[in-house]
């Protein structure tokens, strides 16, 4: 096979993996929390929770980005 087409076809498991991976840590996330982190941000207008999942989310890609690079 060509090595772009192999190079291609490893991205997209990658992407796929890291995908998978990154629902599930989000969904912990979601089930973890007491409250509707949905309600909290969108009709209450809670902008230090948004800032909080914000966070959350770059850690969970940054851990995910590395584990998925070596």
């Amino acid at each position: 096979m060509d090595a772009k087409l192999i190079q291609f076809v490893e991205t997209i498991v990658y992407v796929i993996t890291g995908m998978i991976a990154f629902g599930v840590g989000f969904s912990i996330i979601r089930k973890v929390t007491p409250f509707s982190i949905r309600k909290e941000i969108e009709e209450d207008q809670n902008i230090a929770l948004g800032i909080i999942i914000g966070c959350v989310i770059l850690g969970l890609a940054i851990i995910i980005a590395a584990a998925i690079s070596g």
